[in-house]
C-alpha cells in the first residue's frame, strides 16, 4: 500500500514534469494556483468518498447533494437570511441527504449503489423543482470573498480545502470512529461481532460525505457567483476517480486522505494540462477515463498478489 502511494506521488511528478516540457505556460505561479482552485471542491467531495468507499460502499448522490445544497444556500442568501443561517441550512441539507443515504444502506439494507443512486434522482429533482429549474442569483460581496479572497497569495477555496483535508485526516487517523471506519470495510461482520454498532457508523460515515458535498457547494456557489441546479453534474464520477487514483481500493479497508488529494490533483494537472494544450473536450474524457481505468486495475492486481 505504501508503495501504491509513493507510486502516486511520483506519478503526480511525472506528469507535472510531462506538461512542462510540452507547454511553458504550464509551470507558472498563476497556473498553478489557478490548477489547485479547480482541483479544491472535487478534492473537497473526495474526502466524504474516500469515507465511504473505505467503509466498503459507494456514493452516487453526491453531486446531486452539491446542486441541492447549493440552491438551498442561494434561495436563502438571496431572500436575506443571514449568511450564518444560510451556510448552516446548506450544511443540514447535506448532513440530511447523507444520513438517509447510510439509513437505506445500514437499516433498509439496500445496496450502496442502489440507495445513492435513488438519492441522486431525488436530490436532483429536488433541487431543480425547488428553482423551477431556473438559477439563483444575487448574493453580498461578503459571500463572494469565499471564493475572491485570499490568505497571502493562497486563495480562499484552496485555504477552504487545506483546512477539510486536515480536519478529515485526523478524524480518520486519530478517532475511534476512524478506526471503525477501516474495521467495516475490511470486515464488517467481524467488525458487528466485536460489539461495534455498526449500523450507527455506517450512517454516519455516509454522513459525512453529505457534509463534505455541502461544503463544496458553499465554494462553488461562491466561485459562480449563483447556485445552478443542474450543478455537481458527473462529480461523483471526478471523486471515485480522485479516490481510486489515490490509492484506495474499491474493495474497502485501505486508503488514505493524502492519496486520495494527490488524486485529485492529478485530475486536476491533466484537466489544465489537455486544455493548455488545446486537446478538444471529447478527447479529455478518453484520456482521462483511460486513467481511471487504468488505476483501477493497478488496484485489482496488487490486491490479488496479496491475497
Amino acid at each position: 500500500m505504501r508503495a501504491r502511494r509513493f507510486g502516486t506521488v511520483i506519478g503526480l511528478g511525472v506528469l507535472c514534469a510531462v506538461l512542462w516540457a510540452l507547454t511553458p505556460h504550464f509551470l507558472t505561479v498563476s497556473n498553478l494556483l489557478n490548477v489547485a482552485q479547480q482541483t479544491s471542491i472535487n478534492a473537497i467531495v473526495a474526502v466524504g468518498m474516500t469515507f465511504v468507499i473505505v467503509s466498503g460502499g459507494i456514493d452516487l448522490s453526491v453531486g446531486s447533494i452539491v446542486a441541492l445544497s447549493g440552491v438551498v444556500l442561494g434561495a436563502l442568501l438571496q431572500g436575506g437570511q443571514p449568511l450564518a443561517v444560510a451556510l448552516a441550512a446548506a450544511l443540514a441539507v447535506g448532513l440530511g441527504c447523507g444520513l438517509l443515504n447510510g439509513a437505506l444502506v445500514s437499516v433498509g439494507g439496500l445496496p450502496p449503489f442502489i440507495a445513492t443512486l435513488g438519492m441522486m434522482s431525488v436530490a436532483r429533482g429536488a433541487a431543480l423543482v425547488f428553482t423551477e429549474g431556473r438559477p439563483v442569483s444575487g448574493f453580498d460581496e461578503g459571500f463572494r470573498s469565499l471564493a475572491t479572497g485570499a490568505i497571502g497569495f493562497v486563495p480562499a477555496p484552496v485555504v477552504v480545502m487545506i483546512g477539510v483535508y486536515m480536519a478529515a485526516h485526523v478524524v480518520l487517523t486519530r478517532t475511534t470512529f476512524g478506526r471503525y471506519v477501516y474495521a467495516i470495510g475490511g470486515n464488517e461482520e467481524a467488525t458487528r461481532l466485536s460489539g461495534v454498532a455498526v449500523r450507527f457508523h455506517k450512517t454516519a460515515i455516509y454522513g459525512v460525505s453529505g457534509v463534505m458535498s455541502a461544503i463544496a457547494a458553499i465554494v462553488l456557489t461562491a466561485r459562480l457567483n449563483s447556485a445552478q441546479p443542474i450543478a455537481g453534474t458527473m462529480y461523483e464520477l471526478d471523486a471515485i476517480a480522485a479516490t481510486v487514483i489515490g490509492g484506495t481500493s474499491l474493495m474497502g479497508g485501505e486508503g488514505t486522505l493524502a492519496g486520495t488529494l494527490v488524486g485529485a490533483l492529478i485530475m486536476g494537472v491533466l484537466r489544465n494540462g489537455l486544455n493548455l494544450l488545446g486537446v478538444s473536450s471529447f478527447l479529455q474524457q478518453i484520456v482521462i477515463g483511460g486513467v481511471i481505468v487504468g488505476a483501477v486495475l493497478v488496484d485489482t492486481v496488487l490486491k490479488r498478489h496479496r491475497v
